[in-house]
């Protein structure tokens, strides 16, 4: 088996996170459920398509994997069980269509890469209706409860939890999280992934926006271990000071700018001596953490400098339209959309089992001058596959790889990690984030400041109106339920992320907007004594079809709805 322990101690942590945000029935290209659409077949089938492989040779992944809430119940829903049926055959008619085009051109190296997607979608067809049953949350529950990978939990909807301003939101966020993970687990979570690797230690804090006084507030690490979380991640610069070069700046040229423009006003923290590759407690919670590693990470994160770059991989940018399929290369980072040349696969599975070879050989490397370590190598998930097409079989001959080499690194869940080389010292960590700069400039500057002036808002009044509404007599609690769904999306934090990353700023600047003022008129129908109109009931079931991210939403009280 892969995870299997060792007398040296020396292990690979390997971390996936996985999170698209809420989208079904918000809209479907280019911004909504094709997003969730590309996740599954790019990303999460090819992912349980390598553990399958591995169960299949008598190998266990070893992979700890987070799913976020928002995320396992859109791929729970029937709208996108439906959805991507429908998305699968759009994609096996346009390599038909393609492959026709190309033989009209003369362009047959095309004419076989269309051949090569109608055989691909096939595979991704066959995956999601007859092995996994059109249900990828009970397959990566399988997976687990064979002990091949951990699934970790994460916040309701991705909340950016350092800046909301109260701890009962952050708590809520959390509690959901875990409350989601159990439902459909069958298990409490052991670990939790904070959102965007976001940490906030506890002291007098004053919301950044707004005149307001300060006020003490706990950790993120204490709410955790109050809600009963063993363990989370953040990133290497939170453990060791100094500034962090951030996992998104290569993917989003847009960060380049904003980060140069707070950078004048940026103070690196003292260097801390920290070592990254031993697992920590934090003061004073004495919740588990481990700090991410930069070399590894680079190999995966980087087009410049790590493997994604090769020239010889699929190039994600440029598509044939109108089907949206890719047939050519990255040919060189700096060559135009029009000078890429045509994708060759074998060429691309050459260099996938290269630099698979060479992340083993990288290994111990890394760990040469420890004499026990863990190295925490922490990704999004969708980088395998959708961004890096390849990134799914390199994974795989990873494991195999790792499972086959005389090498003194193993590669283990978190759980597993923890329990062979206990965290046995206290840290006290800063605030910060994987984010530029580490810190939260990426989801709070100029251009997002409005989406947060609102979550503080409806914050203030959720609360109050809250403990008023459970006490009442006359509540719906269909109003109730609607309105904690409003404000978690609302918390979401991907929407200013969108418009830091100009992505999709008109998308996420629509949705922060209609989440707020939607939540603002559930609480003026709350505070109300009177039964709902015929039109307000009407209203209510149209954000009920809409926003019912969370068939059952735990109330900050414990009760159910």
């Amino acid at each position: 088996m892969t995870e299997k322990f060792n007398k040296n101690k020396k292990y690979l942590c390997f971390v996936l996170h996985s999170h698209i945000p809420y989208v079904v029935n918000h809209g479907t290209w280019p911004h909504g459920t094709d997003w969730l659409f590309e996740a599954a077949a790019e990303t999460y089938l090819p992912l349980l398509e390598i553990l399958l492989r591995l169960e299949r040779e008598g190998l266990r992944a070893g992979l700890t994997i987070s799913l976020t809430p928002v995320l396992i119940e859109q791929l729970n829903s029937q709208a996108f069980r439906e959805g991507f049926v429908d998305y699968l055959k759009i994609k096996l008619e346009a390599a038909a269509h393609d492959y026709l085009y190309f033989q009209r051109t003369g362009e047959k190296q095309l004419m076989s890469l269309a051949s090569y997607w109608r055989q691909w979608y096939e595979k991704i067809y066959q995956l999601f209706l007859d092995d996994f049953k059109a249900d990828i949350i009970s397959a990566f529950a399988h997976f687990q409860e064979t002990g091949s990978i951990e699934i970790m939990t994460s916040a309701a909807t991705h909340g950016y939890l350092p800046l909301l301003a109260s701890d009962q939101s952050v708590r809520h966020q959390i509690q959901q999280g875990r409350f989601v993970y159990q439902k459909y687990f069958g298990r409490q979570p052991a670990g939790f992934w904070l959102p965007e690797c976001a940490y906030r230690p506890g002291y007098a804090w004053q919301p950044p926006l707004g005149e307001s006084r300060a006020y003490e507030r706990l950790g993120v690490d204490q709410i955790l271990a109050q809600e009963n979380l063993d363990y989370f991640f953040v990133d290497n610069h939170l453990l060791r000071g100094g500034e962090t070069r951030g996992v998104y700046l290569e993917r989003f040229p847009a960060l380049q700018d904003l980060w140069e423009r707070y950078r004048e006003n940026y103070q690196s923290g003292p260097i801390r001596p920290q070592n990254p590759y031993q697992p920590y407690l934090t003061h004073p919670a004495g919740v588990a953490f481990m700090a991410r590693d930069e070399i590894t990470g680079q190999q995966v994160w980087s087009r410049h400098s790590g493997y994604p770059g090769d020239e010889y991989y699929l190039e994600f940018h440029k598509k044939h339209f109108p089907g949206g399929l890719r047939y050519w290369r990255i040919t060189s980072s700096s060559s135009d959309l029009a000078d890429k040349l045509p994708y060759e696969i074998e060429v691309a599975a050459a260099k996938v089992e290269e630099h698979a070879r060479h992340f083993v050989w990288l290994l111990p490397q890394v760990l040469k001058d420890q004499a026990q370590g863990i190295i925490a190598s922490l990704y999004d998930t969708e980088l395998l596959g959708h961004w890096w097409f390849e990134g799914p079989e390199w994974l795989y001959q990873v494991i195999k790889k790792l499972s086959q080499t005389e090498t003194n690194i193993k590669l283990a869940t978190a759980s597993g990690c923890l329990e062979e080389i206990p965290p046995g010292i206290l840290v006290s960590l800063p605030e910060g984030s994987w984010g530029e700069g580490g810190f939260h400039w990426i989801w709070l500057n100029d251009k997002t400041s409005w989406i947060w002036s609102k979550i503080y808002e409806l914050e203030k009044k959720f609360w109050p109106a809250f403990e008023d509404g459970i006490k009442s007599s006359h509540l719906d609690l269909r109003l109730l339920k609607l309105l904690c769904q409003e404000k978690f999306l609302l918390e979401s934090s991907d929407w200013p992320f969108l418009i830091s990353t100009m992505t999709a700023r008109d998308y996420a600047e629509a949705r922060a907007s209609l989440h707020f003022e939607r939540a603002m008129k559930l609480l003026s129908l709350i505070s109300r004594s009177t039964s709902l109109t015929a039109e307000e009931n009407f209203w209510l079931e149209k954000i009920k079809s809409e926003d019912s991210l969370f068939r059952e939403v735990l109330l900050p009280d414990g009760n159910i709805i």
